[in-house]
């Protein structure tokens, strides 16, 4: 009698990428907007193709995070609601934020 242990290989590689986009999260301070926000991410949830396509659609201009930072809350979640499928700016960057790092973990 023999027993096959091909599938035991598989899950250590892809426990091995687990715990390695696990280790480069965990020295992860800070995530770019337009990393975050990929063109996949955008097309899905609006009808843009990048970050820089929606925010100049909402005549915002933000060259750097400060200048982001600067933009009223009320007037992002305003803009979120009207152009993509999330209710606020916080619905939109959680769940970039969780497919950002499904991806690094290889889920």
């Amino acid at each position: 009698m023999s027993v096959n242990f091909s599938g035991f290989d598989d899950l250590e590689k892809q426990l091995k990428r687990m715990a390695e986009g696990a280790e480069e999260l965990g020295n992860t301070s800070f995530i770019p907007l337009d990393e975050l926000f990929t063109p996949t991410f955008m097309k899905n949830c609006s009808s843009f193709s990048s970050f820089d396509e929606f925010l100049s659609a909402g005549n915002f201009n933000a060259d750097t995070q400060e200048e982001f930072d600067a933009i009223p809350d009320d007037e992002l979640d305003k803009h979120v609601s009207s152009v993509t499928s999330f209710s606020t700016w916080e619905d939109m960057l959680d769940e970039a934020t969780n497919q950002y790092i499904s991806s690094k973990l290889g889920l």
